[in-house]
């Protein structure tokens, strides 16, 4: 479910040059994003790209650990202030509402390269697997990034990524924000999407220290946020939600 409060981009008379750019701003920040989340992938799984998860010249522990707690921290920061309400409101005071959530895109792209970029590796190995239970963990890590990929689709994928709302306002057509829906994996679980990055952050044949530090700090963030966006899902459906929230389990698929 999307915790976006739905609103209308107003259809004005704006020229054809801002609207222009409004729609090109969209675009380019959903390209860089769908660059970022292929190379976060090969980041992650430490596969293909220069620069992965365990790679690097490594220095003193503790300054690695401030550092990518410190990266770390400023992805859940800008997520947990730029996806609230009353910051949105704030925002599209001084940009156009179209371009709101593009800029959240655009903001977490910028984060997730100097991430990419400045994170430093950790020494050590948890646990190191071969054969059959290798190839299934290879096989959880692509099924957990196929989970986060197909449930952004199920929620609206443009939407979530901003880049419908710039075509509507540069095609002076009316929007609303996504309407909340129960179909797929959202009739199992309340939030696949963050279960599918869960997955993909744990499933692993090779545990490093480097990426169990990442997974944990992940995974304590997550649950800290599904906390607050509950609350914000509950406050944008009502009774809808607190019904939806009765019947189906948060992450887990298991039966009430």
């Amino acid at each position: 479910m999307s915790a976006n409060p739905a609103y209308e981009i107003p259809v004005t008379e704006s020229g054809v040059i801002s609207r222009t750019l409004v729609l090109a701003f969209g675009v380019f920040a959903y390209v860089l994003f769908l660059a970022i989340f292929l190379y976060l992938i090969g980041f992650i799984g430490d596969f293909i790209v220069p620069k992965a998860i365990n790679s690097g010249a490594e220095g003193p522990v503790l300054q690695a650990v401030l550092i990518d707690l410190g990266l770390l921290g400023l992805f859940a920061v800008q997520h947990t202030i730029m996806a609230r309400s009353g910051f949105k409101k704030w925002l599209i005071r001084f940009i156009p509402v179209a371009i709101e959530r593009s800029l959240f895109v655009f903001v977490t792209n910028l984060i997730l390269i100097a991430t990419v970029w400045l994170w430093r590796p950790l020494p050590g190995v948890l646990w190191k697997l071969d054969g059959v239970a290798a190839t299934g963990m290879w096989v959880l890590f692509f099924v957990g990034w196929g989970i986060v990929l197909l449930s952004t689709f199920l929620i609206d994928h443009f939407d979530l990524v901003g880049l419908k709302q710039t075509f509507f306002y540069a095609t002076r057509r009316p929007y609303n924000g996504p309407e909340f829906k129960e179909h797929l994996l959202y009739k199992v679980i309340r939030h696949p999407l963050m279960l599918g990055f869960l997955v993909a952050f744990w499933a692993t044949p090779i545990m490093t220290m480097s990426r169990f530090f990442f997974a944990t700090v992940c995974t304590v963030y997550v649950l800290l946020a599904l906390y607050i966006e509950e609350r914000t899902l509950v406050e944008l459906h009502g009774d809808d939600y607190r019904a939806y929230q009765q019947r189906v389990r948060m992450l887990l698929p298991f039966p009430k």
